[in-house]
């Protein structure tokens, strides 16, 4: 389904449909939007285990203080790594800044949240104007978001660059169309798909560890299912 929005998307900008439900402040009003998803994003890259028990897709009901328990299992005072259990099965989700194991996936997502507030704020609420290249900006967005959505196959600095890409290709999508089609019932249409994207890349992310860790063979781990 998320590939299919982007196919669609993609139709939008060879073939724009005719404006439909256009209102003056249009621009704005897609801008706060997007702004706040953005802002709620940067928020969950803190705290990203409450993230994924709001909005994991198919994931169901999990055990009160299952966590505390996990974090036993691997018998270590330190069994977390950049919020994944501190185990050479997640070395490619994490990199280490002075010793400090940090999350690649939430630091791209932050970098690209922190970017993409700075551009839409140039565009929605400035004078920005990208006319003479929306379609370019809306098949770099295609291909940011696509790329976006298999980064858990990469390591590392290159997952971290991965999830800043895609965060900015779902706003190079928004702007580009509504540069070309300037509906505000079509920026609708592309903020709800970005939406769906962005629960897409969580759904992903929690089946990738899943896979991790129903392979691991480290003795009596909880975090295997």
């Amino acid at each position: 389904m998320s590939f299919a929005g982007l196919f669609l998307v993609g139709l939008m900008t060879v073939f724009p449909p005719a404006a439909t439900g256009d209102v003056p402040w249009r621009k704005p009003v897609i801008g706060s939007i997007f702004s706040i998803i953005c802002v709620l994003g940067v928020l969950a890259v803190f705290s990203p285990n409450k993230c994924l028990n709001i909005f994991t897709i198919g994931k169901k009901n999990r055990a009160a203080g299952s966590d505390s328990a996990k974090l036993a299992s691997h018998g270590t005072s330190n069994a977390l790594a950049g919020h994944h259990p501190n185990c050479g099965n997640y070395g490619a989700h994490v990199f280490r800044i002075k010793g400090k194991a940090v999350c690649a996936a939430c630091s791209g997502l932050l970098l690209g949240g922190l970017s993409a507030l700075a551009v839409a704020s140039a565009y929605f609420f400035g004078d920005w104007n990208v006319a003479d290249y929306s379609s370019w900006m809306v098949l770099l967005g295609v291909a940011g978001v696509s790329f976006g959505l298999f980064q858990f196959k990469f390591r590392s600095l290159v997952r971290l660059s991965l999830n800043t890409v895609f965060v900015l290709g779902t706003l190079l999508i928004l702007i580009g169309i509504d540069e070309l089609v300037q509906s505000l019932v079509f920026d609708l249409f592309v903020v709800c798909l970005i939406v769906f994207w962005l629960l897409t890349r969580i759904s992903l992310s929690h089946w990738d560890h899943e896979v991790i860790c129903s392979g691991c063979e480290t003795e009596n781990c909880m975090f295997r299912e």
